[in-house]
């Protein structure tokens, strides 16, 4: 199955991380780990990330968003960070800022891709408008892509809702989906959400899943994850 799964690791507990590792385990899917900033902040969590298996390339959402000088220094940063596969940084930070992090990315790894966040699936219209927005979701969802693309960002990260749209946009680079939620799971704090076969079915590249994986029973929340696939 060449369809990407990356299981969100948002805890600061390394126990919990090494759990979730080791209960996800399986040659029936293609899954991935993504540490975001509540994890690489922790006391522990970067050394940890530096001390995973080589051969596990991580998915780092630490989704920039500064003055293109400082967002140079911060990939500098992240030199010692070899395994790194994916970063995230925030659309809304702008053309030159896009740029400047991609530039930088090349000089000190290749192979790391760069995604561009758009709208984060805990908006609504509604709290959208509340930060000032008057375009709706999905016009500024097509006017980040747009932007994304002309950037040469690798891949885009945007909510089930505007996978179709995006796909038409940007054809040839990755769509990462998160707000994915196993049938008949809580929603949570997300507003635009779907099923794994729902995202794929709909263009997804790779999908983010995390509490309906992490919480409870590991090992019965993969094969539901994996039974909901087939």
């Amino acid at each position: 199955m060449d369809r990407k799964i990356f299981i969100a690791c948002d805890t600061a507990n390394i126990k919990k991380v090494k759990r979730i590792i080791k209960f996800t385990q399986t040659k029936k899917l293609k899954i991935s780990y993504k540490f975001g900033l509540e994890f690489f902040y922790s006391k522990s969590g970067r050394a940890f990330l530096s001390s995973i298996n080589k051969k596990q390339k991580i998915f780092l959402d630490l989704k920039l968003n500064d003055i293109p000088s400082t967002c140079i220094s911060a990939i500098n940063s992240l030199k010692d960070l070899k395994n790194i596969k994916y970063l995230t940084v925030h659309i809304n930070g702008g053309y030159e800022m896009l740029k400047a992090i991609k530039k930088e990315t090349k000089k000190i790894n290749k192979n790391i891709k760069i995604l561009g966040v758009t709208v984060l699936t805990s908006f609504s219209e509604k709290s959208l408008r509340k930060t000032g927005h008057t375009k709706s979701i999905k016009d500024l969802v097509i006017h980040q892509a747009k932007l994304a693309k002309l950037a040469g960002l690798d891949g885009i990260v945007c909510s089930p809702e505007e996978i179709k749209f995006v796909k038409k946009i940007c054809r040839t680079i990755e769509i990462i989906t998160p707000g994915i939620r196993l049938p008949n799971d809580s929603s949570n704090d997300q507003k635009r959400f779907t099923t794994p076969k729902n995202a794929f079915n709909n263009g997804a590249t790779a999908i983010v899943i995390g509490r309906s994986i992490t919480q409870g029973l590991i090992k019965n929340n993969l094969q539901r994850l994996i039974k909901s696939l087939n």
